[in-house]
């Protein structure tokens, strides 16, 4: 039994599928297409960057998944792997419109066109340079969600991402997450300042939200084709409703990753799959645990180490 897991936003990098697009023809077809639907020379940003303009939101969750679609196609076209047999698709954050594209919830080109709204209606949800993250390493979920709790009256902050044991992140307006900080280091709790401009999943994210309800509500949703494991709930779902409310919580709610992860093993999932740019998912689930079969595929090479 296994699952396919979609990465979200810091897995890019300025090359990526730049093989995979000089290979195949249905490849270079489906980057074409993706630069009709943004109006944008993304194969270019991709391929060349700068990264500097890649790394920016709007730009990189339309990339990352154009990416991962198109390892998602060449593993079914050029492979034997029965990709179809997975149990659940998983998407962290951005990457659940990978999933669900994946799954045939929403066309390609329907996608691309939402994360391109997404991204930018995230980063401006926040006034540039008003909100921000911050990695919390190596610290018990429930301690840092005590610290947040107990120091609510001082700052505001919230829980954005439940990564992994040991990795979560936060979110919140700079001067909240600056005071944050300082408590963490009188605890001497290990934590990283995450290179954003916006403070992704949380309260502060409620303009996006409204936005992506709206262009969620006038998108038709299929039956997935595999049941796909929401960051809200953690649990699975194959109601294409369901799927379609969710999607529109998942701007401002926690990413319950480490949940998701779990929940995923308890339903007898033996292997992950990891299509897409980089290995971020692959370290979170070894953290999770150390005992699963983890795949990445992001390149030719990587095809041949899937076998059924």
């Amino acid at each position: 039994m296994f699952s396919v897991l979609f990465p979200g936003q810091g897995s890019q990098s300025v090359g990526m599928a730049r093989e995979l697009h000089d290979n195949f023809d249905y490849v270079k077809k489906l980057f074409n297409e993706a630069e009709d639907a943004l109006n944008l020379p993304i194969s270019k940003l991709i391929f060349e960057g700068p990264k500097e303009l890649l790394d920016q939101t709007e730009n990189t969750q339309p990339a990352i998944f154009l990416v991962s679609y198109s390892i998602f196609s060449v593993i079914k076209k050029e492979t034997e792997f029965d990709i179809s047999k997975a149990n659940f698709f998983a998407g962290h954050s951005l990457g659940e419109y990978s999933a669900l594209a994946c799954a045939g919830v929403i066309n390609f080109k329907k996608t691309i066109e939402l994360l391109k709204i997404r991204g930018n209606a995230m980063q401006n949800a926040v006034p540039k340079n008003e909100g921000g993250m911050v990695a919390v390493l190596g610290a018990d979920i429930k301690k840092i969600e005590e610290i947040i709790e107990c120091n609510k009256n001082k700052y505001n902050c919230f829980l954005a991402n439940d990564n992994s044991d040991g990795q979560v992140v936060i979110s919140g307006k700079i001067e909240d997450i600056e005071k944050f900080i300082l408590e963490l280091k009188q605890l001497n709790i290990k934590n990283i300042k995450l290179p954003v401009s916006a403070p992704f999943h949380c309260p502060l994210m409620s303009p996006a939200r409204e936005i992506m309800k709206k262009e969620l509500n006038e998108t038709k949703f299929s039956p997935p084709t595999n049941s796909i494991v929401s960051n809200v709930t953690a649990e699975p779902s194959d109601d294409p409703s369901i799927i379609r409310d969710l999607l529109v919580e998942q701007i401002e709610k926690p990413v319950r990753w480490r949940e998701s992860i779990i929940n995923m093993l308890k339903f007898g999932n033996k292997k992950f799959i990891e299509i897409g740019p980089g290995k971020v998912l692959s370290g979170l689930v070894k953290r999770i645990d150390r005992n699963v079969e983890i795949i990445q595929v992001n390149n030719i090479d990587d095809l041949n180490n899937l076998i059924n």
